[in-house]
């Protein structure tokens, strides 16, 4: 021990920061993100700069907030010229692999103008997040009247027809669908079908699938130059429905009682309501659906824990627990029918909240294994994390997140005050049913530990709760006047925080600080009345005969 070697970055798609049995829910068993607990720090209070697939993700990967990257929903490009984890490890020796999704659409554009082929090293890079890629597969091969979702080639379809699955769609026919009384297709897209086993062979659904994937990635690399592997699950996201013996696991009785009120539909935000209206709101709140599809979900987890079981034998196995960081957490939450709503979206716990465990594998950390720490963290803090694990100096003036090693390491780091997210749903219906345009169609969230305050664009008043007196954020204050100043002080906070420098990433703030002055000592003199009012050296240039006197002819 004494060094980190590798860091293995788990992500699991639409985990909800309760849904783990170390985080304390009443039913759910998850023994092996238990046991990565006990090893590690689990984080309580972290949150996502944007609760929404590709957002989020992009801020993981630069370490940005989302109107720093621009990002800032699903299928918007990523810019060229935003700088990913791989460019700030590869300096350090460190290679940046992906296995599994990214959501990341390339900005197509930005390369062609820039003469960057997308099948040169540095092209496929641009394209996908920063990362070489082991195998990208972003799970979501569904087709639709005008084509398929995701037009690219889905290597894990691939794979399934090479293991005798006839159909030319698998992930939708076989892994994400099982088989009604009548022997036909029961779709995972339909919420009524969750409770069936998924048609499909439980070694070779996609959780397995792709922890067979990193073994192997981890097996070749062994010997190789250290690594970063971004390990992204496609799970425990939509559609709900899980292969057996996973989805008897858990039943109606295991499901905790929705966090709602009736009140929360009684003159509520327009934007709320807009948002509590979508089809999956409407279907999370029917009577019986969370019974239905909240036991898929659990076992959509149970099975990601159980094949987190096996990185974490392979590891011990080979030895490399010692050398090797370990990250578990999620791109956003689910809602699951809490506050009416299904998907994620807004800024409830439920939805911008998750997970977070740590272990580092270093004695230093050892103060601290099996701890919880409960400052409030942003996704974007785990960027500046991995470069510093790698013996990197953070990027202060690139990297917007903040290093979590002296929390790792039992100190009290100088933190900060408010926590900050952000949702562009202009690409949504929703937005048009609100007649507004697609600079409008935005919200801003700032948490500062009791207050969560969401800003609406467009001309809407704020959304306010108080997580002190009111924990499940039932009661919207944002139309109380008594709250004003609470409401006033918070969109200061907010508007402090939109001012930062966040476009200024070509040069840091010790370079800046280094140039104060210095165009004197390279001849640039202003204001200067005289040759006495200059040191010696720099009057020196300035001073002497010229070689001729052309005054003179």
């Amino acid at each position: 021990m004494g060094q980190i070697r590798n860091i293995l970055f788990v992500m699991y798609d639409q985990l909800r920061h309760d849904y783990l049995s170390c985080a304390g829910h009443p039913t759910m068993r998850t023994p092996n993100f238990d046991r990565l607990a006990a090893m590690g720090v689990r984080f309580s209070h972290v949150y996502v700069q944007s609760p929404i697939c590709g957002a989020s993700r992009m801020s993981f990967y630069t370490g940005r907030y989302v109107h720093s990257h621009g990002a800032a929903w699903n299928n918007f490009p990523l810019k060229v010229g935003e700088m990913t984890l791989g460019d700030h490890l590869r300096p350090l020796g460190v290679d940046s692999w992906l296995i599994g999704k990214t959501h990341m659409k390339a900005d197509a554009e930005g390369m062609a103008r820039l003469g960057l082929a997308p099948d040169s090293v540095i092209g496929a890079r641009v394209a996908d997040c920063g990362f070489d890629v082991w195998v990208r597969d972003d799970g979501l091969n569904a087709e639709g009247p005008e084509g398929f979702y995701d037009t690219k080639r889905s290597p894990y379809n691939e794979w399934l027809k090479s293991q005798g699955y006839p159909s030319a769609n698998s992930w939708h026919v076989h892994a994400n669908s099982g088989v009604d009384d009548k022997g036909d297709i029961a779709s995972g897209w339909l919420l009524s079908n969750a409770l069936l086993p998924a048609n499909i062979r439980e070694e070779d659904s996609e959780t397995p699938w792709l922890t067979s994937q990193a073994l192997e990635f981890m097996a070749d690399r062994a010997d190789k130059a250290p690594w970063l592997c971004h390990l992204s699950y496609i799970k425990p996201h939509w559609p709900y429905i899980v292969p057996a013996p996973w989805n008897t696991l858990y039943s109606a009785a295991d499901v905790v009682p929705a966090v709602r009120h009736e009140s929360e539909r009684a003159d509520p935000h327009p934007v709320f309501a807009a948002f509590m209206n979508t089809q999956a709101g409407q279907a999370f709140s029917r009577d019986g659906a969370r019974e239905t599809v909240i036991p898929a979900y659990m076992g959509l987890i149970a099975q990601c824990d159980d094949q987190f079981g096996r990185l974490l034998d392979h590891l011990d196995a080979t030895g490399q627990m010692d050398s090797t960081m370990i990250v578990l957490t999620s791109d956003h939450g689910d809602y699951l029918g809490d506050h009416w709503m299904g998907e994620k979206d807004l800024f409830h716990d439920p939805s911008v909240r998750i997970p977070l465990i740590i272990y580092d594998p270093r004695p230093e950390a050892d103060r601290t294994r099996g701890t919880v720490c409960d400052a409030l963290v942003e996704a974007i803090d785990l960027a500046p994390t991995f470069v510093a694990a790698m013996g990197g100096k953070p990027a202060g003036h690139i990297l917007e997140g903040r290093s979590l090693i002296p929390w790792l390491h039992g100190e009290t780091p100088d933190w900060r005050d408010a926590v900050f997210s952000e949702y562009d749903y202009s690409g949504m219906a929703l937005a048009g049913y609100l007649g507004l345009s697609p600079r409008q169609a935005r919200l801003f969230m700032v948490f500062d530990g009791r207050w969560k305050l969401i800003h609406a664009e467009g001309g809407f008043r704020p959304m306010l709760f108080d997580l002190e007196t009111d924990p499940d954020e039932l009661v919207d204050l944002g139309a109380s006047a008594t709250h004003a100043d609470v409401i006033a002080r918070l969109e200061a906070r907010l508007a402090d925080w939109a001012r930062r420098p966040a476009q200024r990433t070509t040069i840091s703030d010790e370079t800046i600080v280094n140039m104060r002055g210095k165009s004197r000592r390279h001849g640039i003199i202003i204001g200067a009345w005289d040759a006495t009012e200059l040191a010696p050296d720099l009057r020196a240039k300035l001073q002497g005969k010229p070689g001729h006197d052309y005054r003179k002819g």
